[in-house]
């Protein structure tokens, strides 16, 4: 190249002129090497299938699917068992695939070939291709057809599987919690047992039954207190009939202090006083009436006013069989007012006992409804646990019978696999084009390399800038008849081989328009 020297276009044009032959030849070398090595390659034919996603025949209103899992995700899981080498080994011996490739390389390598051949792609949310290639048209389209009956078969026996998964973990988990759930009632019965009557539900009755005793046992002090009266009474009536029978009995005895009688009374009466205090209120009338007479015997003991003995009388025999019959029953009455006075008592010590019980219970009732509380609440907790789990088993159940029945969702062939018409590879006119254009580049690149090493001056140009000399004059280009036919033969050679890139190209076209139409 010479120093200094710019490239206008027209230069530009007569070095690729020049060097014609330097840029045809590797461009028809390679193109036409191109496409002899499209068509020695062996033709590949690919079939596909269309499957669409069908939604599940009942309405998830009634029944609600326990496989949620989106259409992606589940292809992945199901291609990745389908493209398992135990799957695909078993379909390259059905189909007698890739004979010469599993005697010259291990069966891993095979069935990773084959993995190659095997493409899935989803179309749509609802809908995915799955696509075999291999180089028979026939083999592609069976094989084709056997990957989307695996896919169909393992869809189902996926869902089954898993909602039959789900309904065995749900069932062991309800088992656990209803274990549970009876451990905690014994627990409560336990505890309910051993504090009968102190539970916070049996508070209201224990306050009841307090009341009830009480006023049980305000009725038998009551009785009591109206016995010992009797009593009283009786001991008066009887001292009263055995005074009168001593004093006619033995009237030589000298008679008994007129001041003991009324002294006697007055300690019974207030005695009698006290007793009903004990049960009574004051304003009560016994309490009254007893006061009363407290306040007669202290005047009369104070006073020592005492009323004369009656006059003594002769002893008859029939008042004194009288008054013995009469001592006797007053006696009698005496006992039977002592033995009800003794049952009263006891019954009054065992109503007091009830209450005393009862009052207990009463008092402890906050603590065991504390305790009651704390066990309630996580009673509470395992029920609703339990009551969760059984819903969700119940409704397990029903989307197991559901895939058990294959009304749930399903894959459905949409476009069944056919046998393909023409090839898909090799593609000849994309080879051809790409070694067409790899050998006019090949060319250029070779023309400006040769270009880039020429040191020929051509143009006065050149001379002016190389030697800074002055031209003188120029002698024109003189062209011969064998120059001419040179020329001509250029031209006849540039415009063959022209049109035979322009057919190859052609060709390549018609062969693209064929396959699409």
């Amino acid at each position: 190249m010479i120093p200094g020297k710019v490239y206008m276009p027209e230069d530009v044009l007569r070095a690729a002129l020049h060097r014609r032959w330097w840029i045809l030849i590797p461009l028809f070398l390679i193109g036409i090497g191109s496409m002899l090595y499209s068509f020695s390659q062996p033709k590949r034919y690919r079939s596909e299938t269309l499957i669409l996603v069908v939604p599940q025949r009942i309405p998830e209103s009634y029944v609600r699917s326990t496989v949620t899992a989106p259409i992606e995700g589940r292809l992945r899981s199901i291609s990745e068992q389908i493209l398992s080498r135990s799957r695909l080994e078993q379909v390259i011996k059905d189909f007698g695939l890739y004979v010469r490739q599993r005697e010259l390389t291990p069966m891993e390598d095979v069935v990773e070939a084959m993995r190659q051949n095997i493409s899935l792609t989803t179309v749509r949310g609802d809908s995915f291709r799955v696509t075999y290639s291999a180089g028979d048209a026939v083999v592609a389209m069976k094989v084709t057809e056997r990957l989307a009956s695996m896919f169909i078969e393992e869809n189902l026996r996926d869902r089954e599987v898993q909602a039959e998964g789900t309904n065995q973990f749900l069932e062991t988990q309800l088992e656990a919690a209803r274990q549970r759930l009876l451990e905690h009632e014994k627990r409560l019965e336990k505890y309910r047992v051993a504090h009968a009557g102190e539970l916070p539900s049996q508070s209201q009755g224990n306050l009841q039954a307090v009341l009830g005793h009480r006023q049980q046992l305000q009725a038998v002090s009551e009785s009591i207190n109206r016995d010992r009266d009797r009593r009283l009474m009786l001991e008066r009536t009887l001292g009263e009939v055995t005074s009168g029978e001593a004093s006619q009995a033995a009237p030589e005895r000298p008679a008994a202090s007129p001041q003991d009688a009324p002294q006697q009374a007055l300690d019974k009466a207030r005695e009698t006083l006290r007793t009903q205090l004990i049960r009574l209120k004051p304003d009560h009338p016994d309490v009254i009436a007893t006061r009363r007479q407290i306040v007669q015997l202290e005047r009369q003991v104070q006073d020592g006013t005492v009323a004369p003995p009656p006059a003594p009388e002769k002893p008859r025999p029939m008042a004194e069989a009288t008054r013995i019959v009469r001592q006797r029953q007053i006696q009698a009455e005496l006992d039977n007012v002592d033995r009800q006075i003794a049952a009263k008592e006891e019954d009054a010590a065992h109503l007091h006992k009830q209450i005393d019980e009862y009052q207990r219970r009463v008092d402890a009732a906050p603590m065991r409804e504390t305790e009651m509380t704390e066990l309630m609440r996580d009673y509470k907790t395992l029920q609703d646990v339990y009551v969760g789990l059984l819903e969700k088993k119940e409704a397990s159940k029903l989307s197991a019978n559901l895939e058990r029945a294959q009304a749930g969702e399903q894959f459905k062939i949409l476009d069944p696999a056919r046998v393909p018409e023409r090839p898909y590879s090799p593609d000849h006119f994309r080879t051809t084009s790409i070694g067409a254009v790899a050998g006019l580049g090949f060319g250029l690149a070779l023309a400006l390399l040769l270009e880039m090493r020429d040191s020929t001056i051509r143009r006065e140009d050149d001379i002016v800038r190389l030697l800074a000399l002055p031209v003188i004059a120029v002698v024109p280009m003189m062209h011969t008849a064998l120059d001419r036919r040179r020329f001509r033969r250029m031209v006849a050679s540039a415009v063959v081989g022209l049109g035979l890139l322009a057919g190859l190209i052609a060709a390549g076209v018609a062969w693209e328009l064929g396959k699409l139409g």
